[in-house]
Parts: structure tokens; sequence; C-alpha cells
């Protein structure tokens, strides 16, 4: 692990952060019980290694990955009563890992339940726990309307499983006015009827502040609880928890009619201050911020110039005179946020998130220390 002496970059995550957005749209939600965590992804690029026993401490109780191995991984960092339940299910052949690790599937398709019935059948002496997930409009994962009626007209199909809820995903959330909303909620409404009894799960992040007729019985947060916006177009509601600073390498004088870095796509008028930074692609600083994106210095805007490379990108500094080689640059902090450099990118929080490089010194603020 690159330390900070070393590195190129300081990559600050703030647990107790987190730990508060949490607490915050649990509390949004009518209390811990109804409110899940997103985990999956290495807890979007954060570690999950780290931010789910702080969840955890936190008062989360529920978590929820993609992949069996991010679940496998989860489990050995949570206490065993915690609830571990993968998004994509289980793949041919991957049906005893769930059972042997206590890992939840979401079941989404009818081969899937299928599968996982026969193996409760054979295996197991209790039926097996299992989420359905029902497509309401995202026609990705997920239960047809006519697979979700023949579950229900034969309901031998789930014969040795312990269906513990019915979950959906909103397609546009983030999107208030959006009609699929609408239609959404009550496609989800028609299936509960059909499965009286059963909880369900619909809200992410920002389904979460469409209001309690979109919540069901359990929420599940993820990018919130990361401090990107889930209402976009409105303040953010959420507390920031990444701070990333770029190491300054090098600062030269420039003038016209000099260009800047590959493809001279930057070309300099008048006199300048150029600063080189250790950060590239390949740590996650998108290639396309070239020309595009900033940085901060204090309070002072520093704008990208020229092409973003593999470990290197150039600032224009001639505001900021008297920085020099060693300092650092805020490429994401409080007066630039993860969602400010997305916009920059052209992109979205959680793409800038999950590309943050392993180059990186990681710290990680414990909210413990608060306690």
């Amino acid at each position: 692990m690159p330390n900070e002496r070393t590195a190129g970059a300081v990559l600050s995550i703030d647990l107790a952060a987190i730990a508060a957005n949490w607490r915050q749209l649990a509390a949004l939600c009518g209390g811990a019980r109804r409110c899940a965590a997103v985990v999956k992804a290495d807890a979007y690029g954060l570690g999950a290694l780290q931010v789910a026993p702080a969840l955890w401490d936190a008062g989360g109780r529920v978590f929820f990955v993609a992949h069996l191995e991010e679940g496998l991984t989860l489990r050995r960092v949570l206490p065993p009563v915690a609830t571990i339940a993968v998004f994509n299910g289980p793949l041919a052949g991957t049906e005893a890992d769930f059972t042997a690790h206590d890992l939840i599937p979401v079941l989404n398709c009818p081969d899937q339940i299928a599968r996982w019935s026969a193996h409760a059948r054979a295996h197991a002496v209790h039926p097996l726990p299992a989420l359905v997930h029902i497509d309401t409009g995202m026609n990705r994962l997920g239960l047809t309307e006519r697979e979700t009626r023949d579950l229900q007209d034969r309901p031998g199909s789930l014969d040795g499983i312990a269906v513990r809820g019915l979950l959906s995903h909103l397609a546009c959330a983030d999107i208030p006015a959006h009609p699929l909303n609408e239609t959404q909620a009550k496609a989800f409404a028609a299936v509960r009827g059909l499965f009286p009894g059963l909880p369900t799960s619909l809200a992410n992040s920002s389904g979460i502040f469409l209001g309690t007729r979109w919540h069901g019985d359990l929420v599940r947060p993820g990018a919130a609880l990361y401090g990107l916006n889930p209402t976009p177009h409105q303040p953010n509601p959420m507390r920031p928890v990444v701070h990333l600073q770029g190491r300054i390498l090098q600062v030269r004088d420039v003038d016209s009619p000099k260009t800047v870095g590959y493809g001279a796509t930057y070309r300099v008028v008048g006199k300048g201050r150029i600063a080189t930074v250790a950060v590239g692609y390949a740590d996650g600083f998108l290639r396309a911020l070239g020309n595009r994106g900033s940085g901060r210095i204090g309070n002072v805007r520093v704008p990208v110039v020229g092409r973003v490379s593999m470990d290197l990108v150039t600032f224009d500094v001639s505001a900021a005179p008297e920085v020099q080689p060693g300092d650092l640059i805020e490429l994401i902090g409080p007066g630039h946020t993860v969602d400010d450099l997305a916009a920059e990118a052209g992109t979205i929080g959680y793409e800038i998130l999950t590309a943050l490089g392993r180059r990186y010194c990681r710290s990680y603020r414990d909210f413990k220390a608060e306690a």
C-alpha cells in the first residue's frame, strides 16, 4: 500500500461521514431496520473491508453486493449475524457457496429459482432464504410480468425456498418528475398484491427522496452513503466523504506559442505557469477531463490543460504563482466535489468513485473517534 511520502496522490476517506449519511437515510425511512447498505464494487471504490464494518458499527445490519465473490469477502469482516444479499444471484454450480457462507441470493429469473429450489430440496433440512427480483420497468434483471404470474400460479416452483422479500429497482429515481417512477410504483404494488405478506424493497438512494410510497419495507442506498448527491439539481443533503489531492512534480513557466501534452491539444496564450501532477487515467482521473477538468489550490480554481495521460496531468496554475513542486492540488474536496468532477468529465459520480486507483495513499478516518 503506497504511503503519503511515496505516493503521487493522497485519497482520504471519511468513515465518520459514511456512518452519518447512513444514519440520516435510516432516519428518513423510519428507523435502522428499514435501511440497508449497498457496498458492491468494493463499496463504490472506497474499500468494502473498511466501509462495511463502519456501517455495521453505525447500526447497519443488511448489506447488498453484486457478485458472490464480493459476498465471500464481506462475510470475512462482518459478524455472522449480518445479512448479506447478492444482487446477481447464483451462477450455475455456486449454490453450495451461498449456503456455506450464509449468503442470500437475489433470484432474478426462472432458471435461478429452479436451481435454488433444487439445491434446497436436495441439501437443506429447512427452506433456504432468498429474495425474488421483479422487473417493473428497468428491463435488465428480474422476472417479467408473465414470469411473475407463472410463479404465482405454480407455487410448487418455490418449494424449498424461504422468500424473504420482493425487490425491484427504479430506473429514473434521480428524475423525480419522470413518469416511469409512477409506473414502477404501481407495477410493484400490483406484484405485492399477488404475494401478500412478503416484505418489499424498491428505493435506491434517489428513490428514498421520492417519498414513503417508494420505500417499501427496506430501502437500499448506495451512492448517497458515499457523498454523491441523490437529489440532482438541488443542494446535496449528504456529507462529503472523499478528499483527493495530487502531488505536483514540476512547475514551469511557459509562453505562446508553446503547446502542452499529447496531441498538442492546448496552446498557450501569453505567459503562464504549468504544474505537472502525478495522477493520470491509470489512477481513475479520467482521460475525458483533458482541457475540461479542474482542481483547487486553496480557493483558487486551476484548470486542466492538455490531455490527461496515463500517469500525469497538467494544470494551468498561473492564478496561484506561489505553488511549488511537492505541493498538493485538491482534485476532489469541499470546493470541488465528486459530482463536480463528474460533470466536467461528462459522466456520473459513480464512475469517478469506482475508478479511483490503487496507487493512491489511502487514509481512513474512523468514525469511532467521534464517539
